[in-house]
């Protein structure tokens, strides 16, 4: 599974996301000195994501980005119609267990992404929720530090660059399956 710390900031014009750099098995550690593939976050056109959860997740949503025609990232409703369509190539084409919950109301995608773009910044969830964010998110095992962190320094005279590192360095110093060096991307808002 990939543990992790994943955030997304939004300040004066910026969208940024950033990532750490740890992949977890249970308790063995794969560290960027061990991983060729070490970054979590991906690029598709002037979009970015930034998964958590499985760390197959990562290489599924490498591979539909590219074969998958048709898919808009350009606000809240396209990110959710996006998702919408990948839902039945995951299970279809990659065999996706949908199960989660015995009561949930719609099957799970079991994903769970941070997307920044020159739209903004957003969180998309197992059922395709998919929530727009004003000022900053994070997920991952680390994002409860990460969120402190950034909320502790965004009206300070900081850029969204620097503070979506102070959030994913507060999760690396206290979540044992976040680690540095991290991974930043920063877009210009439309």
């Amino acid at each position: 599974f990939r543990m992790t710390t994943l955030v997304v900031v939004r300040k004066n014009g910026t969208a940024v996301i950033a990532g750490d750099s740890l992949t977890t098995f249970g308790g063995t550690r794969l560290t960027p000195d061990y991983d060729r593939a070490w970054e979590k976050i991906v690029k598709h056109g002037d979009t970015y994501f930034g998964l958590a959860g499985s760390a197959a997740h990562q290489l599924v949503m490498e591979s539909l980005l590219k074969r998958t025609p048709g898919l808009s990232f350009d606000g809240r409703l396209a990110i959710f119609e996006s998702f919408r369509k990948i839902h039945p190539v995951l299970k279809d084409e990659h065999y996706l267990n949908p199960k989660e919950e015995e009561d949930d109301p719609y099957e799970s995608s079991q994903l769970m992404a941070l997307i920044a773009n020159r739209t903004g910044i957003f969180a998309v969830y197992s059922m395709r929720e998919v929530f727009e964010h004003q000022k900053f998110w994070a997920i991952g095992t680390g994002r409860d530090y990460a969120l402190g962190a950034m909320y502790t320094s965004f009206d300070q005279n900081l850029s969204a660059e620097e503070i979506a590192t102070i959030g994913i360095r507060a999760g690396c110093e206290f979540d044992t399956s976040s680690q540095m060096p991290m991974t930043l991307h920063s877009v210009k808002l439309d």
